[in-house]
């Protein structure tokens, strides 16, 4: 396939997502820079947007055999895992009410922001790196990979953190302890 700028990849929803998404991912690798209550309070307004963004892209066909190329390593998925915990502190967990499992437990379910974090950077990065690369082919196939982990992974975990951060701005003294974190 021949670049054409009149395929989906360059769709305005596209582009509209993909500076949402790399405004997400400077956030969460800036984070050791601000203060708590300023990444609390870009977070509460880059998750509904990311989250409009993401379900307004276009539906595209995979284009290759295989799986797409990932970027992010295990390694890397820790250190914004780590970096974000630091900067939540005692504000990163919080109880889930909305897992299929808690129907099946007596225990209440405990999530973190943290982890959901880290897993939304590793697929938004891994899609913002195949789509610099320019390629049609595999922006398209970044392109469907991201919808599907979307629609089964992430979109929820967008969910489930605003939930928690709603929580937090709502209850400031919860923040007093350690605000300027």
């Amino acid at each position: 396939m021949e670049d054409n700028f009149e395929h989906q990849v360059y769709d305005k929803n596209t582009i509209e997502f993909v500076t949402v998404a790399n405004e997400f991912c400077l956030l969460i690798e800036s984070s050791v820079k601000i203060s708590k209550m300023d990444f609390i309070d870009r977070s509460q307004k880059l998750l509904p947007l990311l989250y409009l963004k993401a379900s307004l892209l276009p539906k595209v066909e995979n284009e290759f055999e295989g799986e797409i190329e990932k970027f992010v390593s295990e390694g890397d998925w820790e250190y914004i895992r780590t970096a974000v915990i630091e900067k939540m502190g005692a504000n990163d967990e919080y109880l889930e009410v909305s897992d299929d499992s808690m129907r099946e437990s007596d225990e209440p379910m405990v999530a973190s922001i943290s982890e959901n974090f880290a897993d939304i950077y590793q697929d938004l990065k891994d899609f913002l790196t195949s789509y610099r690369i320019g390629s049609v082919e595999i922006m398209n196939d970044a392109l469907w990979d991201l919808n599907n982990s979307f629609y089964q992974y992430w979109g929820q975990a967008i969910v489930n953190s605003l939930r928690a951060i709603h929580y937090l701005l709502a209850h400031p003294e919860k923040l007093e302890d350690d605000l300027n974190g």
